[in-house]
């Protein structure tokens, strides 16, 4: 089968370790950053960085309607930190004003773990998830689960979920919600692309294959 292309918004953010992480996970990755650029990819990842400079610049690079319109109409999705907030049909601590992209029935806080110096490395249960996982895989009450070392950077957590979103992750230290996926979206409060473990890549090159 071809490779799936893959974008990475490339506004901000860990743009070059995605497009290492995706071209792993067996994508084939692009950075795209205008409209045109949008139409011509299978899937996008929506990188880290900061929620409203994020929202800003697709304002100021013409990206905000379009993206909105193509997620809506099932363009494959994957964000991760800032890209996590910019999914969120609601935020429960936004600026005035700001806006998102939506597409994910799910309410977060940005920066709930805490500020830059409050950043950390910390275990993450997978739950469900349908790629081939690397490490040891436990069942539990029927649920498959995993654990995954994720890196966690101002990184928001999921306050609340409606029916249609299912949970992929939480923390383990905490037990918040930062992995969830709704049809061909998917999201995490983490960044997989600063890791060597690549299962949430491969994870969303499985969700773009279909």
């Amino acid at each position: 089968m071809t490779a799936p292309v893959i974008g990475v918004l490339a506004l901000q953010g860990d743009v070059p370790e995605h497009l290492r992480a995706l071209e792993a996970a067996g994508a084939e990755p692009v950075p795209v950053r205008r409209p045109a650029e949008l139409e011509r990819v299978d899937g996008l990842v929506i990188p880290g960085g900061e929620s409203t400079t994020l929202w800003r610049l697709s304002v100021a690079f013409d990206v905000l309607e379009p993206l909105r319109k193509l997620i809506g109409a099932g363009l494959p999705a994957f964000g991760s930190c800032a890209g996590m907030i910019m999914l969120a049909d609601r935020l429960a601590d936004g600026v005035p004003g700001q806006q998102t992209y939506g597409g994910i029935d799910m309410t977060v806080r940005r920066n709930a773990f805490g500020r830059q110096a409050d950043s950390f490395e910390g275990d993450v249960t997978l739950m469900g998830t349908t790629t081939t996982l690397m490490g040891t895989t436990t069942t539990l009450m029927g649920t498959t689960t995993e654990k995954l070392s994720a890196v966690f950077i101002r990184a928001p957590w999921v306050e609340q979920v409606a029916g249609g979103v299912t949970i992929l992750g939480t923390e383990d230290r905490t037990g918040r919600i930062v992995a969830v996926r709704q049809g061909q979206l998917l999201a995490t409060a983490f960044h997989p692309e600063l890791t060597s473990d690549h299962r949430i890549h491969e994870l969303f090159v499985d969700i773009v294959k279909g």
